[in-house]
């Protein structure tokens, strides 16, 4: 082995083991930010994995680079959708965020209507039987 393959193997591994120590000392609070921080790191693989596919280089670097393209697309993809849903837990129910589940706002045993909050998802008037109710 050359003494240069040697260091990029040194290098890879103490990447991956730094990489590993500070991901995982990461507070809950802050993975929120973190996520969109990967988000605009795979997005510039996505670029750098064009650059690669379109070049013209060889047949095998078109297709790496297809792979490479599709592979940080999923990602960054992924990435929005779940930095998305984590952020819509922090919305308040009346700015535009998700409302409870019918599931939720709904008394036991009561038909849910097609909409949650609406009247017809109200809890029955008292002394009023539930259909379901044996």
């Amino acid at each position: 082995m050359e003494i240069t393959t040697i260091t990029e193997l040194y290098v890879f591994v103490l990447a991956g083991f730094v990489g590993y120590q500070v991901i995982t000392r990461v507070p809950p609070l802050l993975h929120t930010p973190l996520m969109s921080a990967t988000n605009a790191i795979s997005a510039i693989s996505v670029v750098g994995a064009m650059v690669i596919a379109g070049a013209h280089y060889n047949r095998v670097s078109t297709i790496l680079g297809f792979i490479a393209v599709a592979s940080a697309t999923v990602n960054v993809v992924g990435g929005f959708l779940i930095t998305d849903r984590m952020l819509r837990m922090f919305r308040p129910a009346g700015r535009g965020g998700s409302e409870a589940p019918a599931e939720i706002t709904a008394a036991p045993g009561t038909p849910v209507a097609a909409s949650a909050g609406t009247a017809a998802s109200a809890a029955p008037a008292a002394g009023s039987a539930s259909p379901t109710a044996r």
